[in-house]
């Protein structure tokens, strides 16, 4: 069966069993401080788990992208090496939210496994929890007796907690698990050795492809286990080896998932898939790491040197290493691999056509950087190499610098070193590895206590669209230490304050109840929970309190975000409707707009952009939103949604005038509140995407005062009103006054060239020139090549000192140089000794140094050095 048709009946199949079919969330995770990426196919349900939001439906099913390359599951080195191994990968699941259990879980899964897809039974097994005494959990025996309707019992084995009991994290949801594994080996080697005795043992062919994992406990932070609300399934299928079983490989690369991309990866490179070990590893790591470098930049996350865009940027470098080392790739080629990819699965994730040019943009500008960053490595390594010498060793730090600094692998720097004769210090790499690795956990150590219940209250009902004030009461708090500092994260039954979102900076100011006041410093929203930040928890906990915003800060945030509204369907006028926002920052200061845009904004279009936000402040456009649309509602109005986002089965409509987007957010009440737009900046920031920073109302008046301050300043330095007019004259004049300038130095070059030229002895072999000599670098230089080209065997070492630092400059004839003489390496060789070093041409090097005390003898040297080398 095709891939695309294994997914399908999977989908399929569920909605026969009264699931709703949900579109995969991004693979970006947005919202949740403990997850850059989605990494199990739950995570886009944990707030439901949690508890912190309603359920939508009771029973649910999906294809979810997911990415581990970070965190516990980081298997990265893994990928490409061996068959099963991926960074981006294809989630199947079904949930039960409180509905169905064991029973049912367990009947679906045999169900589809082997009357849909026909799997062989004998060939599957089953893992059940043997249980742990250690948290109280007894062996499962509901889910063995289940499935001993459907496998014999030597096909059911018990599992241990590592296994069979699956966990969110440290603390959250959790409970028993049964693993589903099917042994694809060979008849022969089944009769060897029986596939119970291989399961969870690392066989490549022995794999587990489904995990129903029942959720039934809560790990508290002390470790205990405490029963949940209700009973939920949550279910895992790995796409990619779910396809391996049904199509007969014994690859997950053999499969028609990755094949088509091994295919014009081989193409390219001029080699056939499996005959080559090496490039056959380089065709897998390409073809699994484009799905995940592509999939991320569809969903809004571009290659950058922080966080996130860090991995992806690692993950598309590995890539084209890979491709550089084994391939022979040298140029950009992932980029030429995304339309075959965007036709493969664009019909699941329509986002990879919809994206597809800026995809192939961002890849082509980040190959090509690093292409370069591998040439300046390789140089670095080639210096290192001769440091060393043949059979030796080169240090773990100057090995680590190159992986730290420059992306340079350690594996690479292994092979190019063996094949020159040195080793590396690995234990010392390591070291260095681990000491950095130990450094960013301790940046992100955090101490984080359970929540303390106070009062039921399902989720923190936001009212601040309406209103800055509101009466609450505290439902849960915690006490959360960082880097030494302890703040507490109060969750209320409903809040004014927006909680740090969409771009949007959470609101700050204060809740009261009449005895005491407590500073809310900082809003911020995680798992659909809004949580007030506070520097002490309040004395009386179970005080009714008045939430109170900052109203001065909410106002000019809601101004900002407004305004890059508004700056957005200016852009989509100007430039094209290609433009897409990328990313936003709204602050009570400023914005900043990230759009999607293939060349620089020029000045006249930046203008033209800046005139439409101002008409529509000038137009005083009011406020229009619908909190309760549907989908369908909000694409009829034509309302803009962002690429990455996950919306909610209703929508918030924000409308002012032409502008219509899904936003929730807060705004202005009408668009004259806003006063003034002013870009103050237009750069871009990553292939095919700009960014624009802009101020409004005060922030907008202070920079227009701050320009014609500066205008008045200027016009009093040159004496005259007319500021443009003085410039000019003071150009002109200074341009008449430089070549009067060059005129003199020329003059003041030719007067020295005759003096020297008249001291040359005709008897002399060589015509020497070595000395200091008080003039400036410039000057040195340009009589040295005016000599030059008067003299073929003139060998001139010169020394001067500028603001105490010694300059060494070495000028050889080209008779000179005929001898084998390098005026680059003698530079270098002679600065040593006034602790200095340069470079330069054969012809011609300069030096500088620190100790103008050892000029002399540096020019000694040198002189010393060239008579050497002529008279060998």
């Amino acid at each position: 069966m095709e891939s695309n048709k294994i997914r399908q009946a999977f989908l399929d199949f569920f909605q026969s069993k009264e699931h709703a079919i949900v579109k995969s969330a991004p693979m970006v995770v947005k919202n949740d401080p403990t997850l850059m990426f989605t990494n199990a196919g739950m995570n886009q349900f944990k707030d439901i788990f949690l508890g912190n939001s309603p359920r939508k439906y009771a029973r649910a099913a999906d294809t979810q992208k997911c990415l581990r390359v970070s965190g516990k599951h980081n298997d990265l080195e893994e990928v490409g090496h061996d068959t099963y191994h991926h960074t981006m990968f294809e989630m199947l699941g079904n949930w039960s939210f409180g509905d169905y259990f064991k029973k049912e879980a367990i009947a679906w899964a045999w169900e589809l496994l082997t009357d849909v897809y026909g799997l062989d039974k004998s060939r599957m097994y089953a893992t059940v929890f043997e249980g742990s005494e250690e948290d109280g959990v007894p062996f499962d025996q509901e889910a063995y007796d289940y499935w001993k309707q459907y496998l014999p019992e030597d096909h059911i084995i018990r599992g241990n907690k590592h296994d069979n009991f699956w966990e969110m994290g440290e603390t959250g949801p959790c409970g028993p698990c049964s693993e589903i594994h099917i042994d694809l080996r060979d008849e022969a080697e089944i009769a060897a050795k029986p596939g119970r005795e291989m399961v969870n043992m690392g066989h490549h062919l022995v794999i587990e492809i489904w995990n129903l994992v029942f959720m039934q406990f809560n790990r508290k932070a002390n470790g205990e286990l405490e029963p949940l609300p209700a009973k939920h399934v949550d279910t895992g299928m790995g796409f990619e080896r779910l396809c391996m079983a049904m199509q007969g490989k014994k690859s997950n690369y053999d499969t028609d998932v990755f094949q088509p991309t091994i295919a014009r990866i081989a193409a390219m490179a001029g080699k056939k898939y499996g005959e080559d070990e090496k490039a056959d590893v380089a065709m897998r790591v390409i073809a699994d790491h484009l799905r995940a470098i592509a999939f991320s930049i569809a969903d809004g996350q571009l290659p950058a040197n922080a966080k996130a865009g860090y991995v992806i940027r690692r993950i598309l470098r590995r890539a084209v290493r890979y491709g550089y080392t084994y391939l022979g790739f040298n140029e950009p080629t992932l980029c030429k691999l995304v339309p075959g990819l965007a036709e493969q699965m664009g019909h699941q994730f329509p986002e990879l056509r919809q994206q597809q040019t800026l995809i192939e943009r961002v890849i082509e500008e980040e190959e090509a950087s690093f292409l370069r960053t591998l040439a300046t490595g390789i140089n670095l390594l080639e210096r290192e190499i001769q440091k060393v010498g043949k059979g030796g060793v080169i240090a773990g730090k100057n090995a680590f610098e190159l992986y730290d600094t420059f992306g340079f692998p350690i594996d690479l720097t292994e092979l190019i070193a063996r094949e020159q004769g040195v080793s590396i210090d690995l234990e010392g790499f390591e070291k260095e590895l681990q000491a950095q690795k130990e450094r960013s956990r301790n940046a992100a150590a955090q101490d984080i206590d359970d929540w303390q219940e106070l009062r039921q209250a399902a989720q923190c009902e936001f009212v601040g669209y309406d209103s800055l004030t509101a009466p609450v009461r505290i439902a849960r708090y915690r006490r959360v230490t960082s880097k030494g500092k302890t703040t507490y994260q109060l969750v209320f039954d409903q809040t004014p304050f927006y909680g740090n979102s969409g771009g949007q900076i959470g609101d700050t100011g204060y809740i009261d109840n009449g005895e005491e006041r407590v500073d809310v410093i900082a809003t911020e929203k995680e798992n659909g929970l809004i949580i007030h930040v506070t520097t002490k928890l309040p004395e009386n906990l179970e005080a009714e309190f008045t939430a109170v915003v900052n109203a001065e800060k909410r106002q000019a945030a809601a101004n900002n975000h407004t305004a890059t509204h508004l700056l957005d369907q200016a852009l989509r006028q100007v430039l094209g409707t290609h433009v897409e926002q990328k990313g936003s920052m709204v602050t009570p200061q400023s914005l900043r707009f990230d759009f999607s845009h293939f060349q620089k904004v020029t000045s006249e279009q930046l203008r033209e952009v800046e005139k439409l936000v101002n008409k529509a402040i000038r137009s005083n456009h009011p406020l229009e939103e619908n909190r309760e649309a549907t989908m369908e509602e909000a694409n009829a109005m034509g309302a803009i949604a962002l690429f990455g986002e996950k919306y909610g089965d209703k929508v918030r409509v924000v409308k002012f005038g032409d502008s219509v987007e899904l936003c929730g957010g807060t705004h202005t009440s009408a668009t004259g509140t806003i006063g003034v737009f002013k870009i103050v900046s237009e750069s871009a920031i990553s292939a095919g995407v700009r960014r624009i920073e802009a101020v409004t109302s005060e922030r907008a008046e202070e920079m227009l005062y701050a320009v014609e301050d500066q205008i008045r300043t200027v016009a009093e330095l040159v004496n005259n009103p007319k500021v443009e007019v003085a410039i000019k004259k003071m150009i002109e004049s200074n341009e008449a006054l430089q070549h009067e300038i060059d005129q003199l130095h020329k003059e003041q070059v030719d007067a020295m060239v005759e003096k020297i030229m008249a001291k040359r002895d005709p008897q002399a072999k060589y015509f020497v020139v070595a000395r200091q000599m008080p003039y400036a670098s410039n000057m040195i230089k340009d009589l040295a090549y005016a000599l030059r080209a008067k003299v073929g065997d003139i060998i001139m070492v010169l020394g001067n000192v500028t603001n105490d630092k010694p300059t060494l400059t070495i000028m050889l004839g080209d008779d000179i140089v005929a001898k084998g003489v390098d005026a680059g390496a003698v530079v270098r060789e002679a600065a040593k000794i006034m602790n200095g070093g340069g470079g330069g041409q054969k012809f011609f090097a300069t030096a500088g140094g620190k100790n103008p005390d050892a000029l002399q003898a540096a020019i000694d040297k040198a002189v010393e050095i060239i008579m050497a080398k002529i008279n060998e």
